[in-house]
């Protein structure tokens, strides 16, 4: 068999429309167990290494040659097509034989082969190439290839069971555990969050878990003195995020003002914050920030915490620390509350609660129905411990980074504002415009 009998990723793409229905994706990881719960007949499917053997599959990725060998059968059954590197992996190491090479001696590759259903790709573990078809990015584990794989075929939406951080497979996998689990020597499978993150941050990709709510809903308060913050909170937020984020800018514009000065926005969008349940259709989750922030992890981690009851989550802060408490970060249940901005301000015009007791106690949400179960790290105020701190909030305003050179951690902030423009996600012309 000559390489020519193996269809290359493009060339076999042009032959249908991977845009025309979304994706699911289908790994080892515990979440796999939501399997049963999935509308398959709405997805085009795609299985990592062994859960063809589970589920059949439009196509097959596997990376492993050890995989074809332990699921021949199974591939040749249920996968329409299956997808490989034209490099192969042996024992998790790249290797320098063709799919050629290994289709004289696994009969099965050759009979797909003659099928049209074999197809090659090149990888970027090894700097060997085939012709001039893209380059699939992979760090650590087939999750991240298959996915740049889908977006490069032209996916636009990717839903995901199984692709999970953490060390654990699925019980559907048992058998697995002490042969595949984490065989390539990594701790964990949280290394793949990174690579997926980049994926979405460059192709725009709708890609998220099956069982969680999405996208990622993230509300900014601003006005147009801190336009420069948001996007740059919001390029923070995207090069970590493990699942697509909507970023919303919001302001105080529309909001009734109150009657008494007092009693009225210290800043051109404190109010703007009790629009968000009413902005998603008082259904699911909504996160608010400040944006005068910016993130150094995932923001899933945020999204997907437990309510345990409470309609509010916000980050508890040092008792020593001497500032006032914090809503600045919060995650909400935009079902629970009914919000309504316009009888919040009527509350404080009729004296049922004061600017302090409503925006440094969030008196309009029971003591019992809020709480913060958010950790310190996602909302430290003018701190930064690296490996630490999952969000600073550059609260002194005098300083903050895109106003004051003194911020004594304004270069993290300066360092992020120059790589968002090196990736292309701001131009230059619009951080000049902002400094102007």
């Amino acid at each position: 068999m000559t390489m020519d009998k193996i269809l290359d990723l493009m060339q076999w793409a042009g032959s249908f429309d991977a845009a025309g229905r979304p994706w699911l994706l289908l790994g080892k990881g515990p979440s796999y167990s939501y399997l049963p719960q999935v509308p398959l007949d709405e997805f085009r499917v795609c299985t990592l290494n062994h859960v063809i053997r589970e589920v059949p599959a439009d196509i097959a990725h596997v990376i492993d040659i050890d995989v074809v060998v332990d699921c021949a059968e199974a591939i040749e059954r249920q996968a329409g097509v299956l997808v490989m590197p034209y490099h192969p992996h042996e024992k998790h190491r790249p290797s320098a034989r063709t799919l050629v090479d290994y289709a004289a001696q696994i009969p099965v590759l050759a009979r797909l082969a003659g099928q049209g259903r074999l197809i090659g790709y090149n990888l970027s573990t090894t700097t060997r190439r085939h012709g001039d078809s893209p380059v699939i990015d992979v760090r650590f584990f087939s999750a991240e290839a298959a996915l740049n794989m889908l977006t490069t075929i032209g996916a636009r939406t990717v839903r995901s069971l199984g692709v999970d951080g953490g060390s654990q497979y699925s019980a559907a996998f048992s058998d697995l555990d002490d042969t595949t689990r984490l065989a390539n020597g990594h701790a964990s499978f949280d290394g793949q969050f990174r690579t997926i993150a980049a994926t979405i941050l460059r192709s725009g990709v709708d890609y998220a878990p099956w069982h969680v709510q999405s996208p990622v809903r993230v509300f900014v308060g601003s006005d147009h003195a801190q336009v420069a913050g948001v996007k740059v909170l919001e390029y923070s937020i995207k090069k970590f995020a493990s699942m697509s984020v909507q970023v919303e800018k919001i302001d105080d514009t529309g909001v009734p003002v109150p009657q008494k000065v007092e009693h009225r926005s210290r800043t051109g969008f404190s109010f703007s914050r009790f629009r968000i349940p009413e902005l998603c259709g008082h259904r699911g989750r909504g996160i608010y920030v400040d944006a005068d922030m910016q993130v150094f992890t995932d923001i899933t981690d945020l999204w997907t915490r437990d309510f345990d009851g409470n309609h509010l989550l916000y980050a508890e802060q040092d008792s020593e620390s001497g500032r006032i408490p914090q809503y600045s970060v919060m995650l909400l249940d935009c079902e629970a509350l009914q919000w309504d901005v316009g009888r919040i301000v009527a509350g404080l015009d009729a004296g049922e609660y004061d600017y302090a007791g409503l925006m440094q106690r969030m008196c309009i949400v029971p003591s019992d129905k809020q709480a913060p179960l958010l950790p310190e790290a996602w909302n430290s105020l003018e701190r930064y411990e690296p490996g630490e701190t999952r969000l600073i909030h550059y609260t002194d305003m005098p300083t903050q980074p895109w106003v004051s050179p003194d911020n004594p951690n304004g270069h993290i902030w300066y360092e992020c504002a120059r790589e968002a423009v090196e990736t292309g996600f701001l131009s230059r012309d619009f951080l000049y415009g902002e400094v102007a």
